[in-house]
């Protein structure tokens, strides 16, 4: 009913191991029951939930097309649904301290549901990170660490900490949280044939996707809705790899995008699948993403700039029956 396997090579999880122990890939929830209608029912494996009362963000209608606010979870990001069930999970395990990479929305949802749970955070940030952001996640009583280097010095700094490594790309339960978020889109808009999705790590498309194959499994969905991962022009290796476009990372990532930076993803492999077979990618410029932003802010809709690509690309692709997913409250970045 519950078992947690490499995306790479099959080997099944032994314990808590971060990576796969034969292949060094990212291990995955294995869904095998029935799709509920009863939204946590859908994870088993957790016994008791650290809520703060994340999950059932409103979706509401916009003309042709429907917006899933799903920044209006607890932190103020998507990213609750991931830590309400890794950090559930590691409570069950009994781990008692953690570390994370991140200097945003993952970093500050993580300290949340680690403070809510009685777990010491350590979040590893860039030394150059945003202050609001930091400020955020030392609300919560996080310890912020700062790492001179890149954002893979970064990681391995947090890895490496003497902590269990808490990461929300590699940590399967952290991506198996986000299976919530398709099936509240199934449930709340149809027929939902469209789905547009902010990308950088992966973690959502990877999460939604899975979401709603269960659901098909289960019978209680047709298809896979097209999946549009949305990437910037400054970080789009996912759209350049599936379309075979010319691209080089940047030094450093100044987008107004700043929660879509993840130049080189571990996931990579995982999101070009996905894509191939159940969707598209396409990539916003500066510009459009800062028109989108501002034709939602005035109709009262106030997001991240990286949740307004979603709109950018919408305006480009005007896919059929389609959501767009708004991952990051506008409040962060006032």
């Amino acid at each position: 009913m519950f078992r947690e396997v490499c995306m790479r090579c099959g080997k099944e999880r032994e314990g808590l191991e971060v990576r796969c122990k034969r292949c060094g890939g990212p291990f995955k929830v294995e869904v095998e029951f029935p799709f509920s209608r009863e939204l946590r029912s859908n994870f088993p494996y957790i016994k008791e939930w650290i809520t703060l009362g994340e999950f059932n963000t409103p979706t509401i209608r916009w003309g042709d097309i429907a917006l899933k606010m799903d920044f209006l979870n607890p932190t103020g990001s998507y990213k609750d649904r991931g830590s309400v069930t890794l950090i559930s999970y590691l409570k069950q395990k009994g781990v008692k301290s953690i570390s994370e990479d991140s200097s945003g929305n993952a970093g500050a949802s993580i300290a949340a549901y680690g403070a809510a749970a009685g777990i010491e955070v350590n979040i590893y940030v860039p030394k150059n990170a945003r202050a609001g952001k930091l400020k955020q996640i030392e609300s919560y009583g996080a310890n912020v660490v700062r790492v001179e280097g890149t954002r893979e010095d970064v990681a391995r700094a947090a890895e490496n900490s003497g902590h269990y490594y808490a990461s929300h790309v590699l940590q399967p339960q952290f991506r198996d949280g986000i299976r919530s978020l398709a099936y509240e889109i199934a449930r709340d808009f149809s027929p939902v044939k469209t789905v547009y999705l902010p990308t950088s790590a992966g973690t959502l498309l990877l999460g939604v996707y899975e979401g709603f194959r269960h659901m098909v499994e289960s019978g209680a969905m047709r298809e896979v809705p097209r999946l549009v991962a949305v990437q910037t022009e400054q970080v789009m290796p996912l759209c350049a790899k599936v379309k075979g476009l010319s691209y080089s990372p940047p030094k450093e990532v100044t987008s107004l995008a700043d929660a879509l930076v993840s130049t080189n993803p571990f996931l990579l492999r995982e999101m070009e699948e996905v894509v191939r077979n159940y969707g598209d990618c396409v990539v916003v410029t500066e510009d459009e993403i800062a028109s989108a932003w501002k034709e939602l802010a005035r109709r009262g809709i106030l997001v991240e700039y990286s949740s307004a690509t979603t709109l950018a690309a919408y305006m480009k692709d005007r896919g059929k029956d389609s959501v767009l997913v708004l991952t990051g409250s506008g409040l962060k970045v006032l």
